[in-house]
């Protein structure tokens, strides 16, 4: 082997290996990226409330300025109620329960105060929720009252609060660092609770409670008051169903469009991502053919050298293995390079999109690792293959 490679190494060209070398780690780069960067923001996009259900929509009716004039509210009442839930498509419909009585709130993470508003609470069925009863729960006479947060009120706390007054920024499992004290007025009886979070939503607006709690509270606080509900949750039994949209628009009623954005937006970034990693291939391709000009070249130069080798006994796999080895070796090189600044990189963009949303998973590189060890396997046997019937065209060549 020693001795082969001394023969053949000789009219090696360094500038057109370090030319291969340099366009496979830019092909290699693009693809690998492309793809790490797609996974790692595509939960931005498609991640769903750990608590509320995919195929779970909330309607509510369209207010303009005619319906207003007309004197059309924006409730629902018993009637449309009953007519939507005998809809072919829904297959569970829910009503949304709102407070009858005023709220004060103060929110504070590790004792520092951050939110001090008036506030109001909603409720849904419990079934629509989907969180372990034993956490989901209120018992009658308990000072502490589960609650779910808009993911906008800790996304304030995060960017806003957080940064300027060098306190630490809140995630999924940090929920136990929030203080939320709950102030009821009503009925002449005035209590305090204490806020239990054990969630963000992304397609809430407003403060979830445990209908247990919303039923008793309400009893309690206003009595006497009662109104129909302004929303509605329903789950349906397929979203993309046309029928939907029609009774929707002949009714009036609208739908939150977070999800549908969602969707468009994921739609962009798979195009998007495809086309770059599409260039990569490209160029990849291209520094292939490079090594495969330069494997074909040295071997010209070497042909008379390589019909010696195979005259005196040696076989054509021992003769290829010097080009077969030195084709590995450049491949390994750049994918290890590649991942290592993809590595730098990716640290870099994780750090900006952590920052803006701090519930997203870290993620890891594995994505950008199986890829790359793919495209050097697949790569590589080209080579490989391509090397060694270059040399057995010289064996056949030997033997005629």
């Amino acid at each position: 082997m020693t001795l082969v490679w001394k023969l053949l190494r000789q009219h090696i060209s360094v500038p057109q290996f370090m030319g291969f070398a340099f366009a496979n780690l830019f092909g290699m780069l693009i693809v690998l990226l492309g793809y790490q960067f797609y996974c790692d923001v595509l939960p931005v996009f498609t991640s769903q409330d750990s608590f509320m259900k995919a195929d779970y929509i909330i309607v509510n009716k369209k207010i303009g300025a005619a319906s207003t004039l007309s004197g059309r509210t924006n409730s629902f009442n018993g009637a449309e109620i009953d007519d939507f839930s005998s809809q072919k498509f829904v297959k569970k419909i829910g009503r949304f329960t709102s407070t009858e009585y005023k709220v004060d709130a103060n929110m504070g993470v590790n004792g520092q105060a951050v939110l001090s508003s008036e506030l109001f609470f909603e409720s849904v069925p419990d079934e629509f929720v989907d969180v372990p009863l034993n956490d989901w729960k209120y018992v009658e006479g308990s000072k502490e009252v589960p609650i779910i947060l808009p993911r906008t009120y800790i996304n304030m706390y995060n960017f806003g609060f957080a940064q300027s007054h060098s306190l630490p920024k809140i995630g999924e499992g940090l929920v136990g660092m929030i203080d939320f004290h709950i102030y009821i007025h009503g009925n002449s009886h005035q209590d305090e609770f204490r806020g239990k979070v054990i969630g963000f939503s992304n397609r809430l607006n407003t403060i979830l409670v445990p209908q247990d709690f919303m039923d008793w509270s309400n009893s309690y606080y206003a009595p006497n008051e009662k109104s129909n509900p302004t929303r509605l949750i329903v789950e349906v039994s397929n979203p993309a169903d046309e029928s939907i949209t029609k009774y929707f628009d002949n009714k009036g009623y609208e739908v939150d469009s977070d999800k549908l954005q969602s969707e468009k937006t994921t739609y962009f970034l798979r195009m998007i991502v495809t086309v770059v990693m599409a260039v990569g291939i490209v160029i990849s391709i291209l520094s292939f053919y490079i090594l495969m000009l330069s494997i074909y070249l040295l071997v010209q130069k070497n042909t008379t050298k390589l019909e010696n080798l195979l005259l005196i006994g040696y076989s054509p796999l021992r003769v290829a293995m010097p080009y077969e080895l030195l084709t590995l070796s450049l491949n390994a090189l750049v994918l290890i390079v590649a991942l290592i600044i993809i590595s730098f990189t990716r640290n870099y963009y994780m750090d900006v999109i952590e920052t803006l949303f701090p519930q997203i998973d870290e993620g890891n590189m594995l994505p950008a690792i199986l890829l790359g060890l793919i495209l050097f396997v697949l790569v590589s046997l080209m080579n490989l293959i391509a090397i060694y019937r270059k040399i057995m065209r010289i064996w056949w060549r030997k033997d005629s």
